[in-house]
């Protein structure tokens, strides 16, 4: 049967929900007292480096379990759904290599279906149908080892986009890819049924969006229209590189 993977503008985008949520890593605090709701189709999350982006996608997905406060996933507490949290939400790494396990792609692409308790020579074969449908056919048994870093980093979307989870979390996806990848993510992404978060320093590509959160040493500097957020954080970033080059030693030539 053919995968279709075209929005439907009738489904319900599901609702995430932070209440109070605190989370430490040693002697580090990241979130103190977060609270968010998110139920926009597509949202954006800027900020620094060690501004608590992938942190809060590790909450998201599971992986890390907040000191104190809930997750909620329309309204159903994340951390405590065991298995079935995979069916509400997965994540794309910024590092593939993170993420992938198997040595070729068919088997890579096959893993979440098979999570979902599809026989692996049904899962296979789902996958390889999927990559023609994208004219990818011939990627089906080519070794991992031999793809670059931005086609590895494709490879983790379509796992993701063929194991469908309702909300997909894509942690600096644009990083590995070149312009035509990118354009085609960005396609893929605006096609894509599921609620997609994607974290990025390429503004470009959620500046359009509905909603975008800018996360600041882990509490919300702003939450708005993506115009808007992406504004006041290049003005932002702006005022800080000004005041650093006025404070650093001139230089004499």
């Amino acid at each position: 049967m053919p995968v279709s993977h075209a929005r439907d503008p009738a489904a319900q985008t599901p609702s995430i929900a932070l209440a109070d949520v605190r989370l430490a890593r040693g002697q580090t605090t990241v979130f103190d007292g977060l609270s968010l709701r998110w139920d926009a189709p597509r949202i954006g999350l800027i900020g620094h480096n060690g501004a608590g982006k992938t942190s809060l996608f590790r909450l998201l997905c599971g992986l890390d379990a907040p000191a104190a406060g809930e997750v909620l996933f329309d309204g159903q507490n994340l951390h405590a759904a065991g298995r079935e949290r995979t069916r509400w939400v997965g994540m794309m790494f910024q590092n593939p290599d993170d993420q992938i396990i198997f040595p070729t792609v068919e088997e890579e692409l096959a893993l979440g279906l098979q999570a979902w308790g599809q026989a692996k020579h049904e899962a296979k074969a789902q996958a390889r149908e999927f990559l023609a449908q994208r004219g990818l056919a011939h990627w089906a048994g080519r070794a991992i080892s031999s793809l670059s870093q931005g086609q590895r980093q494709m490879v983790c979307w379509l796992a993701l986009l063929l194991a469908a989870p309702r909300t997909v979390l894509l942690d600096e996806p644009y990083a590995s890819l070149d312009l035509p990848g990118q354009a085609q993510l960005a396609d893929d992404i605006a096609a894509a049924p599921q609620q997609v978060i994607v974290s990025t320093h390429v503004l470009a590509h959620v500046r359009d969006y509905e909603r975008v959160v800018w996360l600041d040493q882990g509490r919300v500097r702003g939450d708005g229209p993506g115009a808007q957020v992406c504004a006041a954080y290049e003005a932002a970033v702006a005022e800080e590189v000004a005041a650093r080059r006025a404070a650093a030693p001139s230089r004499r030539s």
